[in-house]
């Protein structure tokens, strides 16, 4: 009996001591696995555009500061604003067309311009990395992923705000790798759902 009371007042203690531990936050920054597939669209991207597609030198994530931010806003607005929606069966007859809008595109032509804007204005490839995800309906969508000192960030063409990944109501599923642009990682904490083909 006296063991039993000495149980109940251990099992208390634990008790009181796991409520006063808080619960993990959010992961700021995506958790990459292993190599993956890289989307159709993107093999054929960088058979055109081959000095996009090869090995980065990754310094680790960019340091923001205010003038930072206002670039990559601005960059992710004008983008949005400037580039008329459509599908790739639209523009050229087919599916899986990734490349450089000039006055329409779909989610990655998005992703891949606003990637090169940013690029030509300072910032390193292994910061700017193309990101398939689902939608909360399951269609498959393309973002570009910020890697930053903070976490990492989405600027997508069906928002206007650039946001934390974790803000989006999307899942995560990979990523180009930072270490080499042609290659691709799965992402580990994106909600835990398989992808087909984009839309």
């Amino acid at each position: 009996m006296r063991m039993k009371g000495i149980f109940v007042a251990m099992m208390a203690m634990f008790a009181m001591a796991t409520a006063a531990i808080p619960a993990p936050s959010r992961n700021a920054s995506m958790v990459t696995g292993n190599a993956t597939s890289q989307p159709i669209g993107h093999y054929d991207f960088c058979q055109i555009h081959r000095s996009e597609c090869g090995a980065n030198r990754n310094s680790g994530p960019v340091e923001m500061t205010s003038a930072k931010w206002s670039l990559v806003r601005s960059v992710n607005a004008t983008v949005n604003r400037t580039i008329t929606p459509m599908t790739d069966k639209e523009i050229y007859g087919k599916d899986e067309v990734w490349a450089y809008p000039t006055t329409a595109g779909d989610c990655e032509d998005f992703a891949l311009l606003k990637r090169r804007m940013l690029i030509q204005r300072g910032f390193s490839a292994a910061d700017l990395l193309m990101t398939v995800v689902r939608k909360p309906d399951g269609e498959g969508h393309a973002v570009l992923t910020l890697r930053t000192a903070e976490g990492d960030f989405v600027l997508d063409n069906l928002a206007s705000d650039v946001k934390p990944w974790f803000g989006t109501p999307y899942s995560f599923v990979k990523r180009q790798s930072s270490y080499n642009a042609g290659r691709w990682v799965t992402i580990e904490n994106g909600r835990d759902v398989l992808v087909g083909a984009l839309r």
